[in-house]
């Protein structure tokens, strides 16, 4: 099924416009991601789909049909929520067969429908545990499984990794991404958390106070963001003011804001100085703060030690300046 969203607009009031002009398309099979900060809009669109808020203008279409006056029940999603909102007294199996029974499905179909839920998000050994049994991820897990038991033509998350600590996180994105790939179901993705949507997403959507900055692969948005703002939300980056000496001596196009990602640097012996501030170990990398000696003070990702007060050289290929 095709997900069409033209021109959406939702307000609370007469001056808090929160969805303003949203266009964009999921594809069958999508997983299609809504990324920006707290408050942009990107909840208020998921609620608008699964049917829980109304537009103010615009229309939502499936696969050309159009949806905003239709139920929330008959709209064939299923939501994931932050809070797992799964039944705290009902056992795994119970909450995973919850959809399948309010929709009268019952007997083998019922069984055969959520043992594959169950077989998918890999919860077979705990169908009879109750949700206090089971950590976070699992939880969550039960909500995703309890998803799929419905059979939708469209899953609905909202944050659904929020609530878990960073091993979890890591763990779940791979989990909804074999899910994903096994099912083939088109999902609408809502986080604020940019390494989720670069990890997981196959499009995504920046959003910034109600519209929409910029749609693309996460390849293209991370390295060829629009503007200044996409370029921050996506990552770290080092921007440098427009025909600067800086700008100059790294041989930035003219009359442009430019930046680089902190990991495209390359330090060496020779290229524009800098003195390193601060040195911070982080595992798999050390950041470095340093001041250039044209003034500015930038971030770089190396792998090697280096000490504070140590005077570094760096330069930039052209191709990995970012123009904003």
């Amino acid at each position: 099924m095709t997900i069409t969203v033209e021109h959406l607009l939702k307000s609370y009031g007469p001056d808090s416009r929160v969805v303003d002009d949203v266009s964009f398309t999921i594809q069958p099979g999508e997983m299609f991601f809504l990324l920006g900060p707290s408050g942009c809009g990107k909840t208020t669109v998921l609620r608008m789909l699964a049917g829980f808020a109304q537009p103010d203008g615009g229309d939502i279409l499936f696969d050309g049909k159009r949806m905003n006056d239709v139920p929330p029940q008959d709209r064939h999603t299923a939501m994931v929520f932050q809070s797992y909102a799964i039944w705290p007294h009902l056992t795994i199996y119970e909450n995973v067969a919850y959809g399948l029974r309010v929709q009268k499905i019952t007997g083998a179909a019922l069984e055969a429908r959520v043992q594959e839920s169950l077989r998918l998000a890999r919860l077979e050994e705990l169908a009879q545990r109750k949700p206090a049994q089971l950590s976070g991820g699992q939880q969550q897990r039960v909500a995703l499984a309890r998803a799929l038991a419905v059979k939708p033509d469209l899953i609905l998350l909202d944050e659904p990794l929020s609530n878990l600590d960073a091993r979890l996180r890591h763990d779940l994105r791979e989990e909804l991404r074999r899910v994903h790939l096994e099912t083939g179901i088109a999902c609408l993705y809502v986080t604020h958390d940019q390494e989720e949507a670069l990890s997981l997403a196959d499009r995504l959507a920046v959003l910034n106070a109600g519209r929409i900055e910029q749609i693309g692969t996460p390849s293209e948005i991370y390295e060829h963001p629009t503007n200044e703002f996409v370029a921050r939300f996506m990552g770290e980056i080092n921007v440098i003011a427009a025909d600067s000496p800086l700008a100059v001596r790294l041989h930035a196009p003219p009359g442009r804001q430019v930046g680089f990602r902190p990991e495209v640097a390359v330090l060496a012996n020779e290229g524009v100085a800098a003195v390193v501030k601060r040195a911070t170990y982080l595992g798999s990398r050390v950041e470095l703060l340093a001041e250039a000696v044209t003034g500015e003070t930038l971030k770089f990702w190396t792998r090697g030690k280096v000490a504070v007060g140590e005077t570094l050289h760096f330069d930039v290929a052209a191709k990995h300046l970012i123009s904003l």
